[in-house]
């Protein structure tokens, strides 16, 4: 490896420990590597222009601004009343109402902040009233905040198959297994450790008391999120029916979104809506940056070899198949501790597709691993996304937020993580039965 690559990928290094925004430490690792081993510059604008020139960066886009929209639009708060009426009367049920919601919330955003965003202020007071901990509702609305990845759509799912250039319907569905199986392992945990966290309160909850009682009040709460529903099923049934493209999708996930706002639930305000727009602008402005210098970071690195020479070096550790995939998720997990899923996509996906194509790792499959593996960084200390703005809308602090969401973690995200690694059929399966298996790449 050239000393210059060397110094750059520590200049990259030194740039994520300090904290500096990640495009700009792209950008100048590149120019520091470019410049000590006498390189030329002239990749770079041409690079760039086709990193962000993809027809995939305007579905994240659509997405995006979507997701934004839920939380003004009084979608969600439709979705957790279903959700309460659904699992309201299970042990522990009123905190299962978030994991429910989120889940719900995942297939409408595609990403995890904006879960955390529109649930902590509408459960985390009212179920504190009931007598739960304001962090253990805290943690369990944070920790579900990752299904937003494995729900489709899903932003990360997108950039995978944007850096991979994988079927964006084949990978959407690769996830959809583990984030049933992971939301149905959070509310186990949740059914047997809820007791720890919760002392009665005088306030009890306010559910029907007789059966008919209980029918009406599902009807009445299905009839009013019914809207909300309409969202992800108009999507995904277009997508999957091939009645338009992912892109068409996110535009139309948009228009109905604010329709549904201004129109039928009218809690959407033209301030609201101004401000998710510009939010949108200024999130994918930071992102076309951080994808083009990402690129164009990578691309360096591959034509200097790296990729090469990682895949030679975990080769003499092991060709263990199973092994490499292990230390794959070691290397993805603990990047995840400390930089946001993006950067990882971007920058580690192309390193890595060398050395998994040579393992015969079906890419469907590899889209799956690591949008999990992208997922738990979400939720995992010690500098998670969902962990800070946790604290930030629930006033409690780091220290209380974090035993918690170990404990799902560890009982529920990292063996959800070992099962769509060593079980492929869990993420190729349903690709396969929707799509085929030309789609899935099986042969």
């Amino acid at each position: 490896m050239e000393y210059g690559v060397f110094i750059g990928l520590l200049v990259f290094f030194i740039g994520i420990v300090t904290g500096l925004p990640l495009c700009w430490v792209f950008l100048a690792s590149t120019l520091v590597s470019i410049t000590l081993i006498q390189g030329s510059f002239s990749f770079m604008a041409g690079t760039f222009y086709h990193a962000i020139d993809n027809y995939v960066l305007m579905a994240i886009a659509f997405f995006i601004y979507a997701g934004n929209l839920i939380a003004e639009s009084g979608i969600s708060a439709r979705l957790v009343r279903l959700s309460w009426a659904l699992v309201g009367r299970v042990k522990g049920g009123v905190v299962d109402v978030g994991i429910v919601a989120a889940t719900f919330m995942g297939a409408l955003t595609g990403s995890s902040l904006p879960v955390i965003a529109a649930l902590i202020p509408i459960l985390v007071p009212g179920l504190e009233k009931l007598g739960y901990q304001r962090s253990y509702v805290t943690a369990v609305l944070c920790s579900s905040s990752f299904l937003g990845y494995l729900i489709p759509p899903s932003v990360p799912a997108l950039i995978y198959c944007l850096v991979a250039q994988q079927s964006v319907a084949a990978v959407f569905l690769s996830t959809v297994i583990p984030g049933l199986i992971l939301a149905g392992g959070y509310i186990i945990v949740n059914t047997f450790i809820c007791h720890r966290y919760f002392k009665p309160s005088a306030e009890a909850p306010k559910l029907p008391s007789t059966l008919t009682e209980t029918v009406k009040e599902i009807g009445a709460s299905t009839w009013s999120a019914l809207p909300a529903l309409g969202c992800p099923f108009i999507v995904l049934v277009g997508i999957y029916g091939g009645v338009f493209t992912p892109n068409e999708a996110g535009a139309v996930a948009v228009l109905y979104t604010a329709l549904v706002g201004f129109f039928m639930y009218r809690e959407m305000t033209m301030k609201g809506f101004w401000t998710c727009s510009k939010t949108t602008v200024l999130t994918m402005g930071m992102l076309c940056f951080l994808v083009g210098f990402g690129t164009v970071f990578t691309r360096l690195l591959i034509r200097e070899g790296i990729a090469e020479l990682m895949t030679q070096f975990i080769l003499s550790i092991s060709d263990n198949k199973y092994a490499i995939l292990l230390m794959m998720n070691i290397l993805l997990l603990i990047l995840g501790m400390f930089i946001d899923g993006i950067p990882i996509l971007i920058i580690i996906v192309p390193l890595i597709l060398p050395l998994v194509q040579k393992l015969d790792v079906n890419l469907v499959h590899l889209g799956a691993i690591i949008v999990v593996n992208v997922g738990l960084g979400v939720v995992t200390p010690p500098y998670a996304i969902s962990i800070f703005l946790g604290t930030k809308l629930s006033n409690v602090s780091y220290e209380q937020l974090v035993p918690p969401m170990m404990i799902y973690l560890f009982m529920v995200g990292i063996p959800v993580l070992m099962l769509t690694t060593y079980i492929p059929a869990l993420s190729t399966w349903l690709p396969t039965l929707i799509l085929g298996k030309a789609a899935v790449g099986i042969p």
